[in-house]
């Protein structure tokens, strides 16, 4: 290899490592700008509120509605009510690391129910006729009402339900998920290369062998920007359902729980909110090593 090709690589590697770098310290950067639009918006704007071109869309600046960031900051530490020792921030972190770990669930089920789901729909274009349409609709319903059916549909199913509603959450997570996986892994399966798949017939390998060594690599760009949308659409699922549900735990029930108290500790409300917000970069944080694992051998052009 030449001098001027070592040369190229070694700064192909090196923009990499500062792209990478770049992504890593956008994190806490988004924090702190976050912070400072806050704080600056709670010291210049109106206390009462305001309206733009006649609607009211400022929000108040006061205590009980805004808070400063370090109170909500120092709330963590203090305990969470006055009868009990048990600070603020230990109950976040305990309902935020439940809540992860049904997303996780419902990540994994509607992951593996997408691809399965496509498999099918790549296999018989009969199934993806009459699967696809009910497969759209199916993402017009709210979120809200979801819930609500699904732990009715499982209770009826099961008595126990009633002692395991987090399966409820978990069913809903997954039912999110499923549908960016489902129909990014199918437009990926179909867009095999002509010539491959041609090629494959040639050596009279049959559809699953075709599937294994060519369907299912060539779809792997198409499945992994696919997760990043179950991922979150995973984390909305499990909370919305926490929420709608009542469950005992989770950091949606804190959000409700901690909502009732926040004409009186607003502070309080937002603790919740950091929680639900810390769940949600956990798991993207989760479905970019995914990513990065998937794509590892691919050309960085094919895997931006």
């Amino acid at each position: 290899m030449s001098s001027s090709g070592t040369v190229t690589i070694l700064d192909s590697a090196a923009a990499a490592e500062r792209s990478r770098f770049g992504r890593v310290l956008m994190f806490p950067m988004a924090f702190v700008l976050v912070a400072v639009l806050w704080e600056g918006y709670k010291a210049i704007g109106p206390a009462d509120g305001g309206k733009l071109f006649g609607v009211r869309l400022l929000p108040r600046t006061g205590e009980r509605s805004m808070p400063h960031v370090w109170d909500m900051v120092s709330r963590l530490s203090h305990p969470e009510n006055s009868g009990t020792t048990s600070s603020v921030g230990k109950v976040v972190v305990a309902a935020t690391w439940y809540s992860l770990r049904v997303a996780l669930a419902a990540f994994v089920l509607g992951t593996l129910l997408g691809v399965g789901i496509a498999i099918v729909m790549a296999r018989f274009r009969v199934v993806e006729r009459a699967l696809m349409p009910y497969l759209i609709v199916s993402q017009t319903v709210p979120i809200i009402v979801l819930a609500p059916l699904i732990f009715s549909l499982m209770a009826n199913a099961s008595r126990s339900m009633t002692e395991h509603t987090w399966l409820a959450a978990c069913a809903l997570g997954a039912f999110l998920a499923l549908f960016p996986v489902a129909v990014s892994t199918l437009r990926g399966l179909q867009s095999a290369p002509v010539a491959a798949v041609e090629l494959m017939d040639s050596y009279a390998a049959s559809w699953w062998q075709s599937l294994v060594k060519l369907r299912l690599p060539n779809a792997v760009a198409f499945i992994a920007p696919a997760l990043r949308l179950a991922g979150a659409s995973a984390v909305v699922g499990v909370v919305v359902s926490e929420i709608s549900l009542g469950l005992r735990a989770g950091i949606g029930r804190l959000i409700l729980t901690y909502g009732q108290e926040a004409s009186t500790d607003p502070p309080k409300l937002f603790s919740a909110v950091f929680g639900a917000a810390v769940l949600g970069l956990l798991m993207a944080a989760l479905v970019a090593g995914i990513d990065l694992f998937l794509m590892r051998h691919r050309p960085a052009e094919q895997s931006s």
